[in-house]
């Protein structure tokens, strides 16, 4: 069978098949809404040939996700009655309803395990497509883009170089979080997010302004701990592998293993003028317990014995609300009259649960965060008849290493009024990924919106700049200290933002406020 593929004539056996992508989609994930088919030019070296060159074409279906009762399945996502969440709903399975869709034929490689990254293209770039939160794709044809990318990976050999094209395809966006990472990779983010893995214990992120890996945080008493590297210590090497070019997940990735085993990494040290230095570190069994909680009692400037309710929140992973409602209950119901909650190095994770979180400190139908689409609409996030659990006064530290959802979570705590920042300047991440799994088991991270505080302020690349800072010379403050119990003073207790937050929380109880 003869067909035009752009200007080449070539002899096809064309094979078609339909397959209904994604078959793990978020939600949000909306592809193919233009009922056409794009035919993809094959590579132009082909025309030197004297004799027709048969080529096998794939077609591959790309079916819109038609979502229906947008409202309710919403609220069920969030579990709380958050209203028009659409870009926050992560790792839910699509509804079954199809619609119009759109067909692109490509020839396929005749290496196998070429042709199935073609169809990881394929996929991605629709899901690109459909949801990216730039539309005009940073100023570039994206059926272009797709053809262009298709015809570079055709002539490849392995997986790995025609993944690195996809990568290369993302790359022209401009915009870091959105990424592609492997099925091992999405295996390891997932079982980060449900809370325990085999590694060193840090938190890693590409910092956008540099690209470099940068550390967040690390787990406390963790390897990474142990071993002195700090917060925002540059990786440089991982087992003498350097790192240009490579995002936190396959980081991540080499970072972890088997415990008992160790890995090499070279860490450029912020604290001493860029120094590099190597460390061996062991691999062990790392609990990602979201919630470390604590009371403190003090005397207040009017001598009286408060209790405060400390509750630290490390990363916004899948027990994180349940675990922290349980946290609040419980130091409730042993008389509690303030509480801190610690966000510093909190690293960010999934959106939802930062917002459920605010959900137990608010009442009523406050605005939790603002997003913004594709098309520049905002739409509010509202809770529907919200309940908190207390309404004690409130204070949520925050640092450099507070990114993402403890942004999103500090910014509608602060905003509505309930609670007073203390810390550092927050990292400055203003938008919204939705995560999907491709039908070869990797997964797909895409920018589907920004987002504003409930006040408007955008976050993104600036942070947010807390009420009240936290120095070292609060700490040596003779007021500050004076409120203290100095013959007990805990590790807590000697913590410069936290004795700053309690004294912040002893105002207001003494001016008969509620944060």
């Amino acid at each position: 069978m003869m067909k035009n593929i752009g200007h080449h004539n070539l002899n096809l056996d064309v094979k078609t098949v339909g397959i209904n992508i994604p078959p793990k989609v978020a939600k949000l994930n909306l592809v193919g809404l233009f009922p056409r088919r794009l035919w993809l030019p094959t590579k132009t070296t082909w025309t030197s040939r004297k004799r027709k060159v048969p080529v096998e074409v794939e077609e591959v279906k790309l079916n819109k996700v038609v979502l229906e009762g947008v409202e309710s399945a919403t609220k069920s996502a969030f579990g709380f009655g958050v209203s028009a969440a659409l870009s926050l709903c992560i790792f839910f399975h699509a509804p079954t309803a199809l619609a119009q869709s759109l067909t692109v034929a490509f020839p396929v490689s005749r290496a196998p395990e070429v042709n199935a990254v073609q169809r990881t293209l394929v996929e991605a770039w629709g899901l690109i497509r459909e949801t990216f939160v730039d539309p005009t794709f940073n100023h570039q044809d994206w059926d272009m883009k797709l053809q262009q990318t298709m015809v570079e990976m055709f002539p490849l050999n392995s997986a790995d170089a025609a993944y690195n094209k996809i990568s290369g395809m993302l790359s022209t966006l401009g915009d870091p979080f959105t990424r592609i990472i492997s099925p091992k990779e999405y295996q390891g983010f997932r079982i980060g997010s449900e809370g325990n893995l085999q590694g060193v214990g840090l938190f890693i992120n590409v910092e956008p302004r540099t690209g470099h890996l940068v550390v967040l945080s690390c787990i406390e008493d963790g390897p990474a701990a142990r071993a002195g590297i700090h917060q925002g210590d540059e990786l440089v090497e991982i087992n003498g592998e350097r790192l240009d070019g490579i995002n936190s997940e396959g980081a991540a990735q080499r970072l972890r293993g088997n415990a008992g085993t160790t890995v090499t990494v070279k860490v450029k040290d912020s604290r001493k003028n860029s120094y590099i230095r190597e460390v061996k570190l062991p691999r062990e069994y790392i609990k990602l317990s979201p919630i470390s909680s604590a009371i403190i009692p003090h005397r207040s400037p009017e001598g009286q014995v408060i209790k405060t309710g400390y509750v630290k929140l490390s990363t916004f992973s899948q027990t994180a609300a349940e675990d922290m409602q349980n946290a609040i209950q419980k130091m409730k119901n042993q008389g509690v009259h303030s509480y801190i909650l610690d966000l510093r190095n909190n690293p960010g994770g999934l959106v939802k649960v930062g917002l459920d979180v605010a959900q137990m400190w608010l009442d009523g139908d406050e605005t939790l965060v603002n997003t913004i689409d594709r098309e520049g609409n905002m739409s509010p996030i509202n809770m529907v008849n919200g309940h908190a659990i207390t309404q004690d006064p409130l204070a949520v530290i925050v640092n450099e290493g507070s990114a993402s959802a403890s942004e999103i979570l500090a910014g509608a705590l602060h905003d509505n009024g309930r609670a007073i920042l203390v810390g550092r300047k927050t990292f400055g991440k203003g938008k919204i990924q939705s995560v999907t799994q491709l039908h070869d088991g990797s997964a797909l991270f895409v920018t589907v919106a920004k987002y504003l505080s409930p006040a408007l302020h955008d976050i993104d690349q600036v942070g947010i700049t807390p009420d009240v800072q936290c120095t070292t010379e609060m700490l040596n403050s003779p007021k500050e200290l004076s409120t203290k119990d100095k013959t007990s003073i805990s590790s807590l207790e000697a913590d410069s933002c936290i004795m700053v937050a309690e004294h912040e929380l002893d105002m207001k109880d003494s001016k008969g406020t509620v944060s």
